[in-house]
């Protein structure tokens, strides 16, 4: 009956509602060790995976920040090639969301 209990030790717990982790590797060249290992110890609390999880938030807002300055290069460019001020993209933004609603 014992042995029913154990779990292999390669195995996670499984916590029902709780999704299961998933190991990944990559490869980090020599050089660049050391500043992993600062970065781990500093965000990570030496804990790799902890420093890899907390970089997404960074990382995402960095990608998210790119992505809105294109879209604002893009809306400035399709604004003066339709000879559009700046100023008055509120109110055609405005009448437009006013056109759609009552459509």
């Amino acid at each position: 009956m014992a042995a029913d209990t154990k779990r292999s030790k390669g195995r996670a717990a499984r916590r029902p509602g709780k999704p299961q982790a998933h190991t990944l590797g990559f490869s980090v060249h020599a050089e660049d060790r050391p500043v992993l290992d600062e970065l781990v110890d500093y965000f990570g609390d030496g804990n790799r995976s902890a420093y890899l999880r907390a970089t997404y938030r960074v990382m995402k807002s960095i990608m998210l920040a790119e992505q809105l300055r294109d879209l604002q290069s893009y809306g400035q460019q399709r604004t003066a090639e339709l000879g559009i001020e700046p100023a008055d993209v509120p109110d055609r933004i405005r009448e437009f969301l006013k056109g759609e609603s009552s459509a």
